[in-house]
């Protein structure tokens, strides 16, 4: 890429002034069969953990823009003894208040921030289609811990800042989901 092309890139209107990208993520093989000790945990469920390697899905979720990454990394994880904890759940209720006096918000961040602190990785996977603020903010709370693997496709609309962050502290920031699934993997350990 041109350093022409990257600054036409980073000067994309923001996504919510711009037609959404389609994108499509890699199958996993449909013939995997779950590993006897893989184990996924949706959010607000228990934090009942394996004494396995574990990996939180953080990133983008906002309904109707974000690719249903969650679901495509499970699915690449299920043949390895691997805890999956998901915090993207199917009957989020859109009428939630954002306020620490709703339980079901409540209890939501709070099951996000232990499961973040107990995961082994956090993989962050930023959508272009999306602002996805939480995410950022958990970026800046996890950029130190080790723990951090981040897709941030370059057209993501704040992607000079995670360059920012990914070079002060050294977390792994790729390019691609293509890039982003083998290295995930490597880091829980699973092989091929």
């Amino acid at each position: 890429m041109s350093a022409t092309d990257s600054k036409n890139i980073h000067n994309l209107p923001p996504p919510w002034l711009r037609e959404k990208v389609e994108i499509t993520l890699p199958q996993a093989p449909s013939n995997s069969k779950p590993h006897a000790d893989f184990q996924t945990i949706i959010a607000q469920n228990p934090l009942l953990m394996k004494e396995q390697p574990s990996v939180f899905l953080a990133g983008s979720i906002e309904m109707g823009k974000a690719v249903e990454w969650q679901s495509n990394m499970t699915d690449h994880l299920k043949p390895a003894p691997v805890t999956v904890l998901n915090p993207r759940c199917g009957n989020w209720d859109p009428n939630t208040v954002s306020d620490i006096s709703d339980p079901t918000f409540r209890g939501q961040v709070e099951w996000e921030l232990e499961a973040m602190n107990k995961a082994t990785v956090i993989a962050m996977y930023l959508d272009e289609n999306t602002v996805s603020p939480i995410s950022l903010l958990e970026l800046g709370l996890f950029a130190t811990s080790g723990k951090l693997i981040v897709c941030c496709p370059r057209a993501f609309w704040r992607k000079g800042n995670v360059q920012v962050m990914a070079k002060a502290y050294g977390f792994p920031l790729l390019d691609t989901y293509e890039e982003f699934l083998p290295m995930v993997k490597e880091r829980l350990g699973i092989k091929g």
